[in-house]
């Protein structure tokens, strides 16, 4: 018999099977994307104030490669965001497909109800 899960899970329950069944797709949960210790360290890198030019090079290059790092740090997200399910759907389209599953799950419990209600 099909388990329901609870009440504290049901939207995510319910937004994780928009799609259908799960292939090869990630969950947000799975994402991973840390930007911010990369921005942290461009900030840093931009507030260092070397003297002599040779530093100011050094800190330069190295704030470039940090800056590169950034950057494939967000290419990486964008794929990793278009591998969630349902982002190729619109939000009317999800909201449509979550009212479905949820009427869905109505109908199921209240069988599930009858059927554990009726004597044998």
């Amino acid at each position: 018999m099909e388990q329901f899960p609870s009440e504290q899970n049901d939207k995510s329950a319910i937004l994780n099977n928009v799609v259908g069944p799960q292939t090869s797709q990630l969950t947000v949960g799975e994402l991973d994307i840390e930007i911010l210790p990369v921005i942290y360290d461009i900030i840093r890198c931009v507030e260092k104030n070397p003297v002599d030019n040779a530093a100011k090079q050094r800190e330069s290059q190295e704030c470039s490669q940090k800056i590169l790092e950034l950057q494939k740090r967000f290419d990486s997200a964008r794929s990793q965001i278009r591998q969630l399910p349902g982002i190729d759907y619109n939000k009317e389209e999800q909201l449509q497909k979550l009212e479905q599953l949820k009427s869905q799950l109505m109908l199921k419990q209240k069988l599930i109800k009858k059927y554990k209600n009726k004597p044998f």
